[in-house]
């Protein structure tokens, strides 16, 4: 019987009967509105482990149902999509042991130096509030988003531990919505002042990267308890483009510095120098850049030993993982790209091209991040083009650099960029 049939037949008899629509299915109303459906309900094609190429547990299908056997910890048990999103609605069955702890993380990124999925992916919380071994947090329990806005309790109904609930993530453009049993329990704007004053305040506090990314793949958690899900389905929502002025020219807003050197604003210009410590010294957005068009202005006074990261991440305490377009003295080779970590120099500019950098005065430095392709320019004149499948696959911060040595003063303005 086709699924159409299958649909009338059920209609037909719902009154007598309380016929219920088969799971693990998209009905044509659903396919027709894009829906994607990311469980088959019979293997767990489209999951693999985190950080992993495969599938090695602890979860199974058992009875049209993707279930986590409990045999996971805080440090392993998760299984994440092959697929990153972006902006979405989802939606998800899922019942839990008695006792039990559970989690659907998104924006998830994966990379060796993150251990785990929830150093830098929010999570809806599932837990068993009233089973659960040890005290909670209000933070902690069922319905949260973990350890940063509550549910708000008149509206949240939860079944208890063995019985299916259904659960809902609406994330449109930073707009987030959690919903549980047909009720809209959290609406929050992240990364707004709010969020962010959450973030730096609490658990989070010490893990950078935390709830950066704009997009990523979707995780399920094993925490030593058996759960269940089925039915998980999502919708991709269009993706905004906008402009966004990095430097307001009054204070370091929407930048967060690492090391000991110096960055602060001076007659409406944004100025790095060294500090005492002749170290290196960063200046990163609290906002990721993924594909992008970025326009900067730069002037060196002294040695001008620079650079601006793309698609890069913190690694604490002050280490800046990712890939960087020189800004450099003449003959130094601005406008080409290295990656600070590994390989070192990925293409450097020909040697004829080092003197379209105008030495003791203002150039505009653009660079544009697509997929896997880079391109610079400098003082409209190209300087390299890139394909790296390695680059492609990174997500991360725009970061501008102090390179180590002493005597170096870069002056920066008018760094605007458009999201892609």
């Amino acid at each position: 019987m086709t699924l159409k049939s299958r649909l009338f037949a059920c209609a037909a008899v719902l009154g007598l009967f309380g016929c219920q629509a088969p799971h693990n299915q998209l009905t044509e109303q659903e396919q027709a509105e894009g829906w994607e459906l990311l469980f088959d309900g019979e293997t767990l094609s489209g999951w693999r482990d985190y950080n992993g190429e495969g599938l090695t547990g602890p979860w199974v299908v058992e009875e049209g149902q993707i279930k986590a056997e409990g045999h996971g910890s805080d440090e392993s048990g998760y299984i994440v999509t092959d697929k990153q999103y972006e902006n979405f609605v989802l939606t998800w069955d899922w019942k839990i042991s008695p006792g039990g702890n559970s989690g659907m993380l998104y924006h998830v990124v994966e990379n060796p130096k993150f251990k785990v999925p929830y150093v830098t992916g929010p999570e809806y919380q599932l837990i068993d509030n009233e089973g659960f071994e040890q005290p909670l947090e209000e933070w902690q329990k069922c319905g949260a988003d973990y350890a940063m806005y509550l549910p708000e309790k008149s509206k949240l109904h939860i079944n208890p531990a063995g019985e299916w609930n259904t659960s809902k993530i609406v994330f449109d453009n930073g707009h987030v919505e959690y919903w549980m049993n047909g009720e809209k329990t959290i609406e929050f704007e992240a990364w707004s002042d709010d969020w962010f004053e959450r973030r730096n305040s609490g658990k989070w506090e010490n893990m950078p990267e935390y709830g950066l990314a704009r997009k990523g793949v979707l995780c399920l958690q094993d925490h030593g308890y058996p759960s269940w899900f089925r039915n998980i389905k999502i919708k991709e929502l269009p993706k905004k483009t906008e402009t966004v002025d990095l430097f307001n020219g009054t204070d370091l807003e929407g930048w967060e510095a690492y090391g000991n050197e110096k960055w602060f604003v001076e007659d409406g210009l944004l100025v790095c120098e060294n500090g005492p410590e002749k170290g290196y010294g960063y200046l990163a957005t609290t906002s990721y850049f993924d594909d992008f068009d970025l326009s900067v202005e730069f002037k060196q006074e002294a040695n001008g030993n620079s650079g601006v990261f793309i698609r890069s991440f913190i690694e604490p305490v002050a280490k800046v993982n990712g890939w960087q377009v020189e800004v450099a003295p003449h003959g130094h080779g601005t406008g080409g790209i290295y990656e600070s970590y590994g390989r070192g120099w990925l293409i450097q500019i020909p040697e004829e091209k080092e003197d379209h950098l105008i030495v003791g005065d203002w150039n505009t430095l653009r660079i544009k991040v697509v997929g896997n392709d880079v391109q610079t320019w400098l003082n409209g004149h190209e300087m390299v083009q890139l394909n790296d499948e390695k680059i492609g696959k990174g997500q991360g911060r725009i970061a501008l650099q102090i390179h180590d040595g002493g005597g170096i003063r870069v002056l920066w303005k008018n760094l605007k960029v458009t999201r892609l």
